[in-house]
């Protein structure tokens, strides 16, 4: 990469799928004559990412050749091949099926009935469960949130390019983070504006305690930036609301994060908890930002026990740097150090765990649902207070 230059987008090419407003008139008049398709939560997120190039290259659904090969190989069949880890599908069930035709066109539309894109379809091929579930998630078991939404979903996948009218219909647009919603193309332009040629990537679906905070610290140190970049998809149930995290992303970046080394988009993506395999999917999504570091920390993108502590980590050992493009920075489990007075990992402390500040998941909400803060070793007052709010409003709610 040379200076001035920003890391090329994965496959080469930045993807832009989203139609012009003649274009989009003219596929809104022949979507009435068209078999319709409404989407799943997590398939309008995916139809997003694609429109907007986060997931270049793909221009579509996915057919099965490359559904076969990204299980396999974790490559694309088509694309050149490039490294690519879970399959972005379109599955529907047996009666949307029998409206299809290969050859012909189809509507997708929003679950609230607005009009999103109207996709060529190439190909309608059984969706194999079997080989899927397996590969990506490295269990069978349903009670994994990933395993049970592709259980949940249709016995059929509808393959081939989209053209996209709209990715957010206009409503709820407090949740639409719009302000913050920017595509590939646009954060790269504004980290060229910015002068970066270094950016590093914090993903994150929480609240970001002074773990997380050392660690993107750690990494600017390294970069000329640093994007915090929120998914604000679908996630399960029980994760905090993405609009109160943006309130806590504000409140700590605005006094704790240096404002010319910083920036705060979100990134539309759904939630697959695939763990060690969604760990290289974020890191390419990044990639396609324009960012050339990504932060994996401790079990990135896990749920349960269904993966080991570093295994997200570990899985970038055995592909090719050139094949991902973006570096990875692999930090170790990171605390308050008492003895030390300060944030430390095993790396830098010597000491053992009666001297950290460690709090279970289970122990933080307690504190927040009684309107007590956690320790300022552990999260940022600020912090404490937004997710105090929230926490007692549901308690008051009978959550």
């Amino acid at each position: 990469m040379s200076a001035g230059t920003l890391i090329p987008p994965h496959g080469g090419t930045l993807v832009n799928r989203l139609v012009d407003s003649a274009r989009g008139a003219e596929l809104t008049a022949l979507s009435g004559d068209l078999p319709a398709i409404t989407l799943s939560a997590k398939q309008a997120c995916d139809l997003e990412m694609i429109a907007i190039g986060a997931f270049s290259p793909l221009t579509g659904f996915v057919g099965r050749a490359d559904f076969q090969s990204i299980c396999t190989n974790m490559r694309l069949a088509g694309y050149g091949g490039v490294i690519w880890p879970i399959p972005i599908t379109l599955a529907v069930d047996d009666h949307t099926k029998a409206s299809l035709q290969e050859g012909s066109k189809a509507a997708l539309y929003h679950s609230d009935g607005t009009l999103l894109a109207v996709i060529d379809v190439q190909e309608i091929y059984p969706h194999d469960k079997k080989l899927e579930i397996p590969a990506v998630f490295r269990t069978e078991d349903e009670a994994h949130p990933g395993v049970s939404g592709v259980v949940e979903e249709g016995p059929w996948c509808v393959a081939g390019p989209i053209e996209v009218i709209t990715v957010t219909p206009e409503k709820e647009p407090g949740e639409q983070f719009t302000t913050y919603r920017l595509p590939p193309a646009v954060t790269r332009e504004e980290f060229s504006r910015r002068g970066w040629k270094t950016i590093v990537a914090f993903q994150t679906r929480n609240p970001i305690h002074r773990a997380h905070e050392y660690l993107t610290k750690c990494a600017l140190e390294i970069c000329d930036g640093v994007l915090i970049h929120p998914l604000v998809g679908e996630t399960k149930p029980g994760d905090i609301p993405a609009d109160v995290r943006m309130e806590c992303y504000n409140v700590l970046i605005d006094k704790y994060y240096v404002a010319d080394r910083t920036m705060l988009t979100v990134m539309p993506a759904a939630m697959r908890y695939a763990g060690p395999r969604e760990a290289i999917l974020h890191s390419i999504v990044r990639k396609n930002y324009g960012c050339s570091h990504f932060i994996v920390g401790r079990d990135h993108a896990g749920v349960g026990d269904y993966y080991g502590t570093y295994e997200a980590q570990e899985i970038f050992d055995d592909i090719d740097p050139a094949d991902i493009g973006i570096t990875p920075l692999k930090f170790e489990h990171a605390a308050w150090c008492n003895a030390c007075e300060g944030m430390t990992s095993s790396k830098t402390c010597p000491h053992g765990p009666e001297e950290k500040i460690f709090l279970s998941g289970t122990k933080v909400r307690e504190k927040l649902r009684s309107g007590e803060r956690p320790p300022m070793e552990f999260s940022r007052p600020e912090v404490a207070d937004v997710l105090i709010k929230w926490a007692t409003a549901e308690v008051a709610a009978g959550a």
